[in-house]
């Protein structure tokens, strides 16, 4: 079953339907996120090179192709809608927090919460990329992070976006039996689905150099955007395990090929700031 498929299900009679699917008004069900063969007993699945819709075949107006001229005109369409530019996007989970927190505000970081951020921002700073935006979600403990990050890298634009704010994107599979009764996935999977069309595609064939993108938000939202990008099964997210205040590093080249240099690293703090 595609992904698509599943995502109608969450969908249907919520108004982030808009949100969710403005990003990609020309989906096909023809190409499916995941067909799966099999060989030996081994799943695997297709890659899907236009799953950010912005391949340059899909954007180009098809038009008959009987005579040089067109050829040479169809050519120079596809390569104008080309994208040019790397596009590096780094998420960073959020320092230790107060999980005895009764609402948001008071979900402050804790000494070693902002032990781990301040790691992180120096390691930041020692790779030097020339970073383009950094985007926190509205949720207090994300928003001292980029804070505390954001004192060791030096002019970077900041913006807040609660599309990025901690929630339940999926049912997981497996399923987990220490999930709270409030969890609801139809309300908060469209907002993240919304929020990976965002920030993860190919880059606009308009910019010229790479961009290093960097979000400070969630676990489940990074987990769900590692899977939903390596177009394995979404609903592996919870398979995977986040530190605190750790680096992911995920590319996106021109042709639309996505590659993860880094999950969940924490090889930049001292051991006793692991959690």
């Amino acid at each position: 079953m595609s992904i698509r498929s599943n995502f109608k299900k969450w969908i249907v009679g919520f108004g982030a339907l808009g949100g969710a699917m403005f990003f990609y008004p020309n989906d096909n069900d023809n190409n499916s996120q995941f067909l799966h063969t099999h060989k030996f007993g081994i799943a695997t699945s297709s890659w899907d090179h236009n799953w950010d819709r912005r391949d340059p075949k899909s954007l180009v107006k098809p038009m008959k192709i009987d005579n040089e001229s067109n050829q040479n005109l169809y050519n120079k369409q596809l390569i104008n809608k080309t994208a040019k530019a790397i596009r590096h996007i780094i998420l960073i989970r959020h320092g230790q927090y107060n999980i005895e927190a009764k609402t948001d505000i008071d979900g402050i970081l804790t000494d070693l919460g902002r032990q781990q951020a301040e790691a992180t921002g120096k390691r930041l700073q020692e790779l030097g990329f020339p970073y383009t935006l950094l985007v926190h979600s509205t949720m207090t403990r994300a928003q001292e992070t980029a804070k505390i990050i954001s004192k060791d890298l030096k002019n970077v634009p900041i913006k807040c976006d609660l599309l990025l704010n901690e929630g339940a994107p999926i049912q997981p599979d497996p399923p987990s039996s220490n999930w709270k009764p409030e969890v609801n996935f139809y309300r908060d999977g469209p907002r993240i689905e919304a929020a990976f069309r965002k920030y993860f595609h190919r880059a606009d064939f308009a910019q010229e150099k790479d961009s290093y993108t960097i979000l400070v938000c969630h676990a489940n939202i990074i987990r769900y955007f590692v899977c939903r990008a390596l177009q394995f099964p979404p609903q592996s997210w919870l398979r995977l395990s986040l530190n605190h205040a750790s680096i992911t590093w995920i590319t996106i080249y021109p042709d639309g090929i996505v590659k993860l240099w880094a999950f969940g690293d924490t090889g930049h703090m001292k051991p006793q700031l692991f959690l």
